[in-house]
């Protein structure tokens, strides 16, 4: 075990390396650096690594025994005692002042985003992640065994900062396939997760004091990512047909067409061409988020806008956060030929080297083999019964509290309060007694708006979606008992 001690600045002080030790030693534990139940180095190795005697080592040690800061146990070592480490009290502890950007200052007073209760309700509604049940994780395994290579010959491979190239291979063709988007693999950039992908273009493409359309109601972390970059947001209505088309005067907009995000609406052909023709007339970008519209359960496939675009003015952002696994952070912008180099080296500031390359790889192969397909059908399969049941139960049991958004594609549907404000507020505190919670779907809009409510089914067995629905009718018959 090598140890790191403050020796130098305690050689100074005393005219003997004993002490010196002793105190750097104790530092260390009063510091927490060495905590309760840590292994000292025996005496060998600690004079061994600082140039002393194991007399002097020896000497400390005992020195440190008797004040109680360490422990011997007999054939075993020298261990610090769980008592070692008393924390200063909050108060006498100062933040250096440090001089942010103006970027720092922004993002430093930025709320958090709103955030769900941790989930305590017998049933909830708040969607979760997908069940490792339904995942083929022999088939991944086998994937990512071919992409360590031979022994393990691979895994020295690195990716550039847009990512393996093979992986974009695979994307490119599962959009031409999927979403009718003729991408090249050259024209995609990997990034972490959607999110990175969305805050580093409006770094790149927004300046502090310009204006940003946004959907409203619309996912909170584009509201953040627009005011961290200085940007003012425009908010933009949305109805049962999508986005309503206005004459912004911006240079960019934020959508969700296919699906939009929390509606569930989708975007008629009328609108996407009026956007489009916005775009045009205003030398403006449009970023497309495909959010969860992969799980469609019927009608005909949704055109994205990028699939529309003749002039280069879309940018379409796409993720396997919902149809993989929590833990593989992929997510990826389809790009217009004049923004990858700039996209590309904005990415090598954070990521001169692509992580993640074994997962990338072995992505890669799932893809290219079937798997990732056969996996989507399968979920596709089981969500959509799901989804079938929960709007036939919440019409039958909740058709007169909640008016549900029609859709078929999505993990969650959005509905519409009947009710009065006060009314739902009681709604909410009796489904929380009777152990069933939802997401209150104001936590995205920019205004106060009227009460709206977000259900997750995917993640629930059909029976437990049957009981939660009817724990929510009878939580509106005890608001109506007490009323």
């Amino acid at each position: 075990m090598e140890l790191t001690l403050h020796m130098q600045a305690y050689l100074e002080k005393h005219r003997f390396k004993y002490l010196a030790l002793y105190h750097a030693l104790r530092e260390a534990i009063q510091d927490g650096r060495l905590p309760g139940g840590t292994r000292l180095p025996s005496t060998r190795d600690l004079a061994q690594q600082y140039g002393l005697s194991r007399g002097a080592v020896g000497q400390s040690y005992d020195m440190l025994m008797a004040e109680g800061y360490v422990h011997a146990e007999i054939g075993r070592g020298t261990y610090v005692t769980q008592a070692g480490y008393s924390p200063p009290p909050a108060e006498k502890i100062k933040d250096t002042p440090v001089q942010l950007s103006s970027w720092g200052k922004r993002l430093s007073v930025l709320p958090g985003g709103p955030s769900d209760p941790a989930v305590r309700a017998e049933i909830s509604f708040i969607n979760q992640p997908m069940e490792m049940t339904r995942f083929p994780y022999e088939e991944w395994r086998s994937a990512l065994s071919y992409a360590g290579g031979r022994g393990g010959s691979n895994l020295e491979h690195r990716a550039p900062p847009e990512g393996d190239r093979q992986l974009r291979e695979a994307i490119a063709s599962h959009l031409r396939v999927t979403r009718g988007i003729m991408a090249r693999p050259e024209d995609i950039v990997l990034f972490s997760g959607s999110m990175q992908a969305i805050v580093l273009l409006f770094q790149l493409l927004l300046n502090e004091g310009e204006t940003a359309v946004v959907e409203n109601p619309g996912f909170h972390g584009i509201h953040r990512a627009v005011k961290a970059c200085g940007g003012t947001i425009i908010p933009a209505a949305v109805d049962r047909q999508g986005i309503q088309p206005q004459d912004w005067n911006s240079g960019i907009l934020f959508v969700t067409p296919s699906r939009q995000y929390p509606t569930g609406a989708v975007l008629s052909l009328q609108r996407r061409r009026e956007l489009l023709d916005w775009a045009q007339r205003h030398d403006a970008v449009i970023i497309e988020d495909d959010y969860d519209s992969e799980f469609r359960f019927g009608g005909r496939p949704i055109e994205p806008l990028k699939a529309l675009d003749t002039r280069e003015r879309v940018i379409y952002i796409g993720s396997f956060s919902q149809t993989m696994f929590g833990g593989l952070r992929l997510g990826y912008a389809v790009l217009p030929g004049g923004l990858v180099k700039a996209a590309v080296r904005a990415k090598a500031l954070y990521d001169p080297m692509s992580p993640g390359v074994l997962e990338q790889r072995a992505l890669a192969r799932f893809m290219s083999k079937g798997g990732y397909m056969r996996h989507m059908r399968r979920l596709t399969r089981v969500y959509g019964s799901r989804h079938q049941r929960f709007m036939l139960l919440m019409k039958e049991k909740a058709g007169d509290i909640f008016e549900l958004m029609p859709g078929d594609a999505g993990l969650h549907v959005y509905a519409d309060w009947r009710k009065s404000c006060e009314e739902y507020k009681a709604f909410c505190k009796a489904a929380n007694q009777r152990g069933v919670d939802f997401r209150d779907a104001r936590m995205y809009r920019l205004d106060e708006g009227p009460p709206a409510a977000c259900f997750g089914f995917a993640h629930l067995a059909e029976e437990r979606i049957e009981e939660g629905v009817a724990r929510l009718a009878a939580a509106w018959q005890d608001v109506q008992n007490l009323s």
